[in-house]
């Protein structure tokens, strides 16, 4: 009767009366011989009397609902009958040694429905890792490959793809702090990479017999992997293996090309961000991905555009690699080119300047310079005219900047330029300061050779012992030498006795002046303005602070007229400190006879005929001297530390100044600071009374007047940025050293009226003084006043500095922001909650 049925009928009886029997029966030798008949189904040996059609009717109708069965009864007494070697053999191997697709779905799913922790998950954990270790990924994806799978259901394929690529986030979201190692993302992610590299050579091995094969399921692997953030741990696996094997073979080369062909478009730009980080170099990245520019437009534009003008992350490793593997083909040559165009577009856009991260115009910068490095002579010489609008013009945006980076960058590229263009002989040079940055865009002329890389990798790679071979023997002489000299070996030495003598410390000496210093201000008034003689006013100049101090009496009567003459004073003679000294006397003019020294530089700041430098002069004499009013008298002859101090390079908002900072670390340090000690250790600070603030309104408010009417060599809110964003900065500083001063509250208002119309200007450094000066004013103000007089602007406020702490491409303003934010909250919670505040404190 057995023999007339079908395989699939007499198969479905077979297991429908092994699951009863399970599940009914207490006998061992029962339950062993039903678990031995139902793995006689997944073995193939010539002892089996399974033949090959039940055995593909068991996998494909049966094998799922069974492993389902087991784990429904997992805690059944049956299973308690079994010894561990048993249940190792007969339970367990029923989940090793069929399909391992079916088997990963049931696994995933029983362990993410078991309840934690348990026994039984414990059984399925340990299965699992039983599953992994012993390679049944590699026999999961080698049977997709071969088509064995079942490849008529898109939804079994996507579930399947999930669970394969989440593995380590769904076994950590049920198991948690009892998760096992290999499950972790650094431990799973590399072992997949190694069984897709199994699998790859299955796959070459086949082609060269002559049997077809598909990647798709593989490359549908890598894409999911990548996309979800892995691509580091696989292509750290992958890619230097890929480019080993595809050096000299054909067939891995074409096994490569095949497996990114076939990642979906939806995962490719995370499979090749990956990729490009991975490969030692162009050669490889080429080997490894062909044409595939060429022949899909995703990749294209991810190659071409994306990773190099709307991405700025990437090491400048990144871009000689992507940069080098368009250069390397004649196919892809064009690319090149077209990459060259975009490049310099966005280099000398004038908006992009303004308005691009100041990382991503270096970024810009370096992919320019590697494009060009890149060129024949040919192709620069057809591109030559695009070239030099692209210099021309990119540099007169880059130096239009206020920046100092940016017009270093800009100094730079064009002197770079000009020597790959090599315009009728002529290079441009320009003076700039040398740093790492600028450094680095100079050798990006010249790179390395793919053969000098390789060299200087096994260069790297030699030991420590050999490096130090290395050393050029001519460096040996002159070493013998210094140490012969050192040692006294020269025998005529000691014949002459001067060695003996020691000589004379002369480092502390100072030239002696047959002018003697002048003694009264109105003698330096007249020499600043009569004398022709460069000692005299030399000396004059250095004299004169010490003198404003000393005779504050003297210096009232002569203040405004010594402040004309030192703003329109000229270092005629190349005086050693001529700026620093010029504006100590200023400043010490100002502190001395405060109100009409401040009425003459404000009124003179918006006068005609002044150039930028002595208007930014003016701003630096007031800040200097607002500091100095605003700090204790210490020291009543001499100038303060703070003035002696001063250099000529102001900062232009505080994070750019040392002593800014240090100050602010030392003075929480102070206040954190626990001290156990009994009794006064030292006597309380005496009070002085605040010379800033009776004064402060005479700094501040002068400022404010005519803005907005241009002059005929100054327009405020046209092109002179540096000059705004200084202004607004020093209004800033002005404020915030007016704190607790009865005037703060009018000059908050007035300073939130007049950097409301410029918080969105174009230039960056205008926008940084903007917030500073917001942050001053949430300082300074009171928070009952600030709550009172500005209830109507915090609102709108606080919502444009969220805008800005998340949205502005200048990283220092986003952080501006960020504390302003901070600031406003802190206040209005003292404010509208003083009780809460309280308890809380």
């Amino acid at each position: 009767m057995m023999q007339s049925l079908t395989p699939d009928v007499e198969v479905r009886l077979s297991v429908g009366q092994c699951v009863r029997t399970l599940t009914t029966s207490k006998e061992k030798e029962e339950v062993t011989k039903t678990l031995h008949t139902l793995t006689s189904y997944l073995d193939d040996g010539p002892q089996s009397t399974i033949t090959s059609a039940q055995r593909a009717e068991f996998s494909r109708a049966h094998y799922t609902r069974t492993l389902q069965f087991l784990i429904s009864n997992i805690n059944a007494d049956w299973l308690h009958l079994l010894t561990v070697a048993q249940c190792t053999e007969l339970w367990d191997g029923l989940f090793l040694r069929g399909p391992p697709d079916q088997t990963l779905l049931v696994l995933m799913d029983g362990i993410s429905s078991m309840s934690s922790p348990s026994a039984g998950l414990d059984r399925l954990v340990s299965i699992l890792e039983r599953f992994l270790q012993s390679g049944r990924l590699t026999v999961l994806l080698w049977s997709r490959c071969q088509g064995n799978g079942p490849s008529d259901s898109p939804q079994l394929r996507e579930t399947l793809l999930g669970r394969l690529v989440a593995l380590p986030d769904l076994t950590a979201n049920q198991l948690h702090h009892h998760n096992k190692t290999l499950f972790f993302p650094q431990q799973y992610y590399p072992l997949l990479a190694r069984d897709m590299l199994t699998v790859l050579e299955r796959t070459c091995q086949a082609l060269r017999d002559g049997k077809d094969c598909s990647l798709t399921f593989v490359a549908q692997t890598l894409g999911k992997a990548c996309v979800q953030g892995h691509s580091g741990l696989v292509f750290g696996v992958l890619a230097p293996r890929l480019s080993s094997c595809t050096r000299s073979d054909m067939v891995w080369q074409r096994v490569c090309w095949k497996l990114l062909e076939n990642v979906p478009e939806r995962w490719l730009e995370s499979v090749l961000t990956g990729l490009v980080q991975a490969v030692n170099g162009p050669d490889a990245l080429s080997r490894i991905m062909g044409n595939l520019v060429l022949k899909n437009k995703k990749a294209q534009f991810v190659i071409t555009h994306k990773l190099l003008l709307l991405q700025y992350k990437y090491e400048t490793r990144v871009l000689s690699i992507i940069l080098g593997y368009l250069a390397k083909d004649r196919e892809r040559r064009p690319l090149l080119i077209q990459v060259l165009r975009s490049l310099c577009q966005a280099w000398a856009n004038p908006s992009a300047v303004r308005h691009t991260p100041l990382e991503q115009q270096l970024y810009v910068s370096r992919a320019l310079l590697l494009c060009v490095g890149l060129l024949s002579d040919a192709e620069l010489q057809a591109l030559r005219s695009e070239l030099l609008q692209c210099m021309l013009g990119g540099m007169q945006s880059h130096l239009d900047s206020s920046v100092v980076r940016v017009r270093r960058m800009g100094m730079v590229v064009g002197e770079c330029l000009s020597s790959r263009m090599d315009v009728n002989g002529a290079k441009l040079k320009f003076e700039y300061e040398q740093d790492e940055e600028t450094k680095e865009l100079l050798s990006l002329m010249t790179p390395l050779s793919d053969d000098e890389t390789e060299l200087l990798d096994d260069r790297l790679d030699l030991p420590q012992e050999v490096k130090g071979q290395t050393v050029p023997s001519q460096a040996v002489p002159s070493q013998a030498a210094s140490v012969a000299q050192k040692s006294g070996a020269d025998p005529d030495s000691e014949l002459d006795s001067d060695d003996e003598l020691t000589p004379y410390d002369m480092s502390a000496d100072q030239e002696m002046s047959q002018a003697a210093p002048p003694r009264y201000l109105r003698d330096c008034l007249e020499a600043f303005l009569s004398s022709e003689d460069p000692v005299r006013v030399d000396l004059s100049l250095r004299a004169i602070e010490g003198l404003v101090r000393k005779n504050t009496s003297t210096a009232r009567e002569v203040s405004v007229e010594l402040s004309k003459v030192l703003l329109h004073m000229e270092d005629r003679y190349n005086t050693v400190g001529f700026l620093s000294l010029r504006q100590a006397a200023m400043v010490a003019l100002t502190v001395t006879d405060s109100v009409p020294v401040t009425e003459y530089l404000t009124t003179e700041f918006y006068s005609m005929n002044y150039s930028l430098r002595q208007r930014l002069d003016i701003l630096e004499v007031l800040t200097m001297s607002a500091q100095e009013l605003s700090q204790p008298i210490t020291d009543k002859g001499g100038p303060s530390k703070a003035i002696q101090q001063v250099t000529t390079d102001t900062p232009l908002y505080p994070g750019d100044d040392p002593i800014h900072w240090r100050q602010v670390v030392e003075r929480r340090i102070q206040s954190k600071t626990k001290r156990l000690s009994k009794g006064v250790t030292r006597p309380p600070a005496k009070p002085t009374p605040n010379r800033y603030a009776p004064v402060a309104g005479h700094f501040f408010f002068p400022l404010l007047r005519n803005y907005d009417r241009p002059q005929v060599t100054f327009d405020l809110l046209g092109g002179d940025h540096l000059v705004l964003g200084r202004l607004i900065h020093t209004l800033g500083l002005l404020m915030h050293l007016a704190v607790n001063a009865p005037v703060a509250t009018q000059m908050g208002r007035a300073l939130l009226d007049f950097v409301w119309a410029v918080r969105y200007h174009v230039d960056q450094t205008v926008r940084r003084g903007v917030l500073f000066a917001v942050c001053s004013v949430f300082l300074s103000m009171p928070s009952q006043s600030l709550l009172v007089e500005l209830s109507d602007q915090l609102f709108e406020t606080r919502a444009w500095l969220a805008d800005v702490a998340e949205g502005d491409p200048d990283a220092d303003c986003r952080n501006l922001a960020m504390q302003s934010l901070v600031l406003l909250e802190k206040s209005l919670k003292t404010e509208l909650n003083p009780a809460a505040l309280g308890l809380q404190s």
